[in-house]
């Protein structure tokens, strides 16, 4: 078993490289172990994955990670973090030193990984939680799960249905790679420094993508604009993409749609079927 970081581990680490957490790139490093053994539980992570973590800052989450035996690939903005995780995990886990690798590099900036990675596992900044989530997603296929942590808001966000009053541009786009469940919730005691917004799970298993003949960049532009004026009905919401409302209101009818709905009604499934329609030629015009 790795020796997973406390309190008191964590301070001490962070002081002898002078690095305190930083707002810049929203740094709250957990100092709870079982917290960390909840996350790599819950993820399902075993010997056989190749996880990617983002953002492991002094190394909690990683420690627990390696501890199951997997691969990790750890991608750590801060460069005094970055270099000083190795070390770490060779004092505290030196049976399991040889499973990591370290990117040194802003994650959205990474567009290729060593091997094929099956899980995103990570306790994500609240600021680029969902742009990191979606662009993983697209970048890197053969991840099959995502379990992370996030601001409580962040997860309801992603994990919304159609119709909820929280369904929005991340739940539909999550939707296209995933089928996505809150997982939990975490208290604030667990990090340091202590957050001001709670915490929660998020557990995303990809599925079949939706079976269309529009691209995923199409059907996003969609999205985009169904939620770009979240009161106005899609016929008006989609004018500008459609070229002129009468054109929205020809595709909506095509999707089988009526044009009064708002995007908050939607499933992907919609979005994707309206994608077509504005591909597909008015014969009246």
């Amino acid at each position: 078993m790795a020796k997973l970081l406390g309190p008191t581990d964590i301070r001490v680490l962070a002081e002898s490289l002078e690095a305190s957490p930083t707002k810049k790139w929203g740094q709250n490093f957990v100092v709870d172990a079982g917290t960390v053994r909840r996350i790599v539980r819950i993820g399902a992570v075993t010997a056989a994955d190749h996880v990617v973590e983002v953002g492991p800052g002094l190394g909690s989450l990683t420690l627990a990670l390696l501890e199951t035996g997997a691969r990790v690939t750890a991608i750590e903005i801060d460069p005094r973090l970055a270099t000083a995780l190795p070390a770490t995990v060779a004092a505290r886990a030196p049976d399991h030193a040889a499973q990591l690798t370290v990117i040194s590099q802003d994650a959205m900036t990474v567009t290729a990984l060593p091997g094929a990675p099956t899980a995103l596992v990570a306790n994500l900044p609240y600021n680029v939680s969902v742009p990191v989530i979606l662009t993983f997603l697209e970048r890197f296929p053969t991840i099959d799960r995502v379990l992370v942590m996030v601001q409580s808001e962040v997860a309801d966000r992603l994990a919304a249905p159609s119709g909820s009053r929280t369904y929005g541009i991340p739940s539909a786009k999550a939707a296209w790679y995933c089928s996505v469940r809150r997982a939990g919730n975490v208290g604030r005691a667990v990090f340091w420094p202590v957050p001001r917004v709670d915490s929660a799970l998020v557990l995303m298993e990809r599925r079949p993508q939706p079976e269309t003949t529009a691209s995923r960049e199409a059907v996003f532009a969609v999205v985009d604009a169904a939620f770009a004026q979240r009161r106005k009905a899609l016929r008006g919401a989609l004018a500008v993409l459609a070229g002129s409302a009468p054109a929205a209101e020809h595709a909506l009818r095509s999707a089988g749609i009526e044009p009064l709905t708002r995007g908050e009604m939607l499933d992907i499934g919609d979005f994707a079927r309206i994608a077509e329609a504005l591909a597909t030629p008015d014969p009246a015009r």
